[in-house]
């Protein structure tokens, strides 16, 4: 296998290696096979390419057209001209998968389901990396700076995945790009042999002799520049901190002041946006409405159910979806008998407030909206299509408030299996003690109902619970366990924690995001504020349905249901107690000093009391901290390109500072000396050096390597030919070199001034002989900025020889030894 075809398989095996880290994020593998085969088919096309061979360019649009095509064949084939070639309609419908994908990335929790948009925009995206891998590191033979991309690919899939394996997926990474380097190394460095002045050099002034020590291996090349640039992938990720919103928001982390903690909840981007709401430092408007019904403290507006729980997370099921029908269904589980009363709303949403899902009560009937919109049957909801959100669309509802009895819901039969099968899922990685908890909370209970009443009851009133946006309760599957100890936190760790205790005791749930009714206003409409975003479980129960309980302390309203209970079989003396409050919202809250404790529980109290009884959610955005992070993240990723220039550009200066002075005095023989010239003044030779060293690494970074076999003469004349050089340029290279004999061989060497005007006007013609990418990349990614890291190694290597020199070596060799001698005599 020739190096070139070798150096391309090795960067399309880098490029998937680093794209491992992006597995966690979806929930199947069959998108990476299919990724796998098109980079593939792109490598085997470069490789012909560059065999036939074709310029750089010219192989790199090779390889651009092709993978279009193949993603044309994969995506958009029903589109395509023959079925092959992408014609517009291909590229109209290449943005509207993208688009989808966008907003299947907002929608869905990791790991979200390979949805064609997502699926174009990982494999589309890991083409792009690995064109972008293949033309620096084979077509224009640079493998370091192909890391970049790799690193990028790596960085964000770490940080947005979280995943307990992200250790395994950073070595699967740092494997594939070591690889990646190390047959870069055998293949360029090894043909160029050791660069001219890059080898171990004599104490001696005669720098173009063979040197004291061997050149400077590939392997350990390719290993000090995988070193440097796998600590800047482990520290990137580490002070960066994880994107939020939908995909793009794993698991949540402790955090620190004015940020609260999911505790390892994952869901759709209402949730995920819930607890930045509710901490936000105003209650922003997000809609406005009105209805028909007097009732409206029970009138939430529901926006999506989350029914799949895996012991960290609850997330909605991927589910067909249809046309909005005219009519809904019929809700699953309600009886005739069960009194439900019509309401009409008409809602108006806000311009800046712009979801996915339609805010709707439960069980609407009927949904008269405008724009793209599309029905999932199971949870009965409205999801926009094609890009459609709430921003600023006005929507009729009708829908029935379904008022069941406590003894109707006592006396509810057993659900049917399939909803016993699909809702009371509990993975085996959930702690014990969250089960046994609801046992012992529940313990007496003569039906499901009344379980249910209990466990509402002990997180919004007797279990010491405190409501408090800002907690850090851990992540994993034992977050329900460690908020149980803890006792503190906000609507989505109530509402998770209780219906996961419920499926426990063999009760269907699930959990509801959306938004609690409002404030009433004076013009007879309700004000839906951000603050108003909330979650709440709803448990199952034929001849009912879905039913709505509410256990978190001072948010919501509890149902009536759940207050006026029947009595207990094992006690029937014991009278049933009443509702102790208002069926209907007050229209002046209470002054904030009088806010009870009762008060706020029924949700009766301002925003600003809600705020003083959650601790204060004072913070809309991100904790000092996270900014700080932030910042420096940002700083670090924009400095990794410019390292090399910088560097490159100081050297120079330290070089030429001292040039233009004359390289040294002329030094008479002393009487009686031998016939050798004394040696130069040590400053003069330097500065005469530092000059020439200069010169060859400005032809370097222009595209003329160096070379340590031929004289400085030659090597003069070389870089005239090469570069191209005229006039005054050619002039002041040879006048350089000659500067450099004298140094090296004359015996009364003669001053030369002017070193570093030379240097500059061999630099200006070289830059003038190339075109414009050769002069950006000279700048910004000069090939001579190599030296630092051959300058590390050669630093390591007189390290280790000092240290086997020392004491501590001739220690470590007097053990050896002595461990020898006692194995012989054994």
């Amino acid at each position: 296998m020739s190096g070139s075809v070798r150096l391309a398989v090795c960067s399309a095996v880098a490029t998937l290696a680093a794209s491992c880290a992006l597995l966690p994020l979806i929930d199947t593998t069959t998108w990476m096979l299919q990724a796998a085969i098109l980079l593939t088919v792109q490598t085997a096309v470069g490789a012909l390419a560059r065999r036939v061979p074709l310029a750089g360019a010219l192989t790199v649009a090779v390889q651009a057209l092709v993978t279009l095509v193949l993603l044309t064949v994969v995506f958009a084939r029903s589109q395509a001209l023959g079925g092959l070639l992408p014609g517009p309609d291909v590229f109209r419908e290449f943005g509207q998968l993208l688009q989808e994908g966008a907003d299947d990335v907002g929608r869905y929790a990791i790991p979200a389901p390979a949805t064609a948009g997502i699926r174009l925009m990982l494999v589309g995206g890991l083409l792009a990396i690995g064109l972008i891998v293949d033309a620096v590191a084979v077509t224009w033979r640079s493998a370091a700076p192909a890391g970049l991309p790799l690193l990028a690919l790596y960085s964000i899939a770490a940080g947005l995945a979280q995943s307990g394996k992200d250790w395994l997926w950073f070595l699967v990474a740092a494997a594939g790009y070591l690889l990646l380097l190390l047959a870069e190394g055998r293949d360029r460095l090894a043909r160029w042999g050791r660069v001219f002045g890059g080898g171990a050099r004599s104490r001696s002034p005669g720098f173009l002799a063979s040197g004291a020590g061997p050149a400077l291996a590939p392997v350990r090349t390719g290993r000090r520049i995988g070193a440097l640039a796998l600590g800047i992938a482990l520290a990137v990720p580490a002070v960066l901190p994880t994107m939020e919103g939908g995909l793009l928001e794993p698991r949540d982390r402790a955090a620190g002041p004015g940020r609260g903690d999911g505790s390892g909840f994952d869901a759709v981007r209402p949730l995920v946006s819930l607890r930045d709401s509710l901490n936000q430092p105003e209650n922003r408007e997000v809609m406005r409405y009105r209805t028909s019904t007097e009732s409206t403290r029970e009138l939430y507006l529901r926006i999506v159910a989350l029914d799949r729980f895996d012991g960290a997370s609850w997330q909605p099921s991927e589910r067909r979806v249809t046309d909005v029908p005219d009519v809904l269904p019929t809700p699953t589980g309600l009886a005739p008998g069960v009194r439900t009363d019509p309401v009409n709303t008409s809602i108006a949403a806000a311009g800046s407030y712009a979801q996915n899902y339609l805010p709707l009560p439960y069980p609407s009937e009927r949904v008269r909206v405008d724009g793209r919109w599309r029905y999932e049957p199971e949870g009965r909801t409205i999801a926009g299509d094609r890009g459609q959100t709430t921003r600023g669309v006005r929507y009729q509802v009708s829908s029935l408030l379904v008022q069941p009895t406590a003894a109707q819901l006592a006396g509810a039969p057993a659900p049917r299996e399939e909803v016993l099968r699909e809702y009371t899922k509990v993975p085996g990685s959930l702690p014990e003690v969250v089960g046994a908890t609801a046992r012992k909370v529940t313990a007496g209970s003569a039906n499901a109902y009344q379980q249910a009443v209990k466990l509402q009851d002990w997180f919004a009133v007797d279990g010491g619970f405190a409501y408090d946006t800002e907690v850090a309760s851990g992540g994993g599957s034992d977050a329900i366990a460690k908020f149980l100890e803890a006792k503190r936190g906000f609507c989505i760790h109530f509402s998770f924690s209780m219906a996961a205790m419920a499926r426990t005791l063999g009760i269907p749930a699930r959990v509801a995001v959306g938004f609690t009714p409002g404030t009433p206003q004076s013009d007879g409409s309700m004000s839906v504020g951000s603050k108003d975003a909330h979650a709440w479980p709803e448990l199952y129960f034929e001849g009912v349905g879905w039913t709505r309980f509410e256990p978190t302390p001072s948010r919501g309203t509890a149902p009536d249901y759940t207050v006026a209970q029947e009595p207990s079989a094992a006690d029937p003396g014991v009278p049933a107690p009443l509702p102790d409050r208002s069926a209907a919202p007050s229209a002046r809250p209470p002054a904030a000093g009088g806010c009870t404790p009762q008060l706020r529980r029924l949700g009766e109290c301002p925003a600003a009391g809600e705020a003083s009884a959650a601790g204060g959610g004072h913070d809309g955005g991100l904790s000092p901290g996270a900014v700080a992070g932030v910042a420096v993240g940002g700083l670090a990723v924009l400095a990794l390109p410019l390292l090399a220039p910088l560097w490159r550009r100081r050297l120079r200066a330290r070089r030429l500072a001292g040039a233009g002075r004359p390289a040294y005095a002329p030094r008479a023989r002393a009487p009686g000396a031998p016939g050798e010239a004394a040696a130069p003044p040590e400053a003069g030779a330097e500065r005469t050096l530092a000059a020439w060293a200069e010169l060859t690494d400005s032809a370097w970074d222009y595209g003329v390597p160096p070379d340590d076999s031929r004289t400085p003469r030659s090597t003069a004349a070389r870089i005239v030919r090469l570069g191209g050089l005229t006039g005054a340029a050619e002039e002041s290279a040879h006048r350089v070199a000659t500067a450099v004999e004298q140094v090296l061989y004359a015996q009364r060497p003669q001053p030369t001034a002017g070193l570093a005007d030379d240097v500059e006007r061999v630099r200006a013609g070289l830059r003038a002989s190339v075109g414009r990418s050769a002069r950006v990349r000279a700048v910004v990614a000069p090939r001579s900025a190599a030296r630092l890291l051959w300058g590390f190694s050669r630093r390591r290597a007189a390290a280790g020889v000092r240290l086997r020199s020392g004491r501590l070596g001739t220690a470590w060799r007097r053990a050896g030894g002595a461990l020898r001698t006692a194995r012989d005599r054994s």
